[in-house]
């Protein structure tokens, strides 16, 4: 069907945020979707920092998101907005390189006080390099999810059902 980029914007592949990515990649591949991760913190910090837009690493991750129809943007919240890893990665994006792409934006925080952080902090940058179709997003508190003995998340019932809904909504403007 379409091709999906997953952007981690965690610098922990331990963190919780990855319970709610696994849940997403598997909706979305169980509805016949293409999934590819960018981790961003995996891509090298140097180039990253430098803006060098000569680095293969970089090159190719761009390519990644050139080729795909939705990007779901993922981040733990960080002083109220996301985090500095994934503004190094949004920042080498072409200014219209999320034109004709559905975004769905995933956030992890600590509380309920940064619900809003997606529509104040994320939102006007995807809009900023042509994102026209960002979709509400999901937004989950660290006790939602829960990391299990041997690896592996656990959610609330009511976490995987709003992700559940957040990917079908997808699946359908796709």
């Amino acid at each position: 069907m379409s091709n999906i980029v997953m952007i981690s914007g965690s610098s922990n592949t331990g963190s919780r945020l990855y319970g709610l990515m696994e849940v997403v990649s598997n909706h979305l591949k169980e509805l016949g979707h293409a999934v590819e991760w960018i981790e961003v913190a995996e891509l090298p910090a140097e180039d990253l920092i430098r803006a060098n837009w000569n680095s293969t690493a970089i090159k190719e991750a761009l390519q990644v998101v050139a080729a795909a129809d939705a990007v779901v943007i993922a981040s733990p919240v960080y002083k109220s907005a996301y985090t500095g890893v994934l503004k190094t990665f949004l920042d080498l994006i072409p200014q219209k390189g999320l034109e004709n792409k559905v975004m769905l934006p995933l956030f992890i925080g600590g509380s309920l006080a940064h619900l809003l952080s997606i529509d104040y902090a994320l939102k006007p940058v995807l809009s900023s390099l042509g994102a026209t179709h960002i979709l509400q997003g999901v937004y989950a508190v660290d006790l939602w999810v829960e990391k299990q003995e041997g690896g592996g998340f656990s959610l609330s019932e009511e976490l995987a059902e709003r992700l559940q809904r957040a990917c079908e909504q997808l699946h359908r403007v796709l």
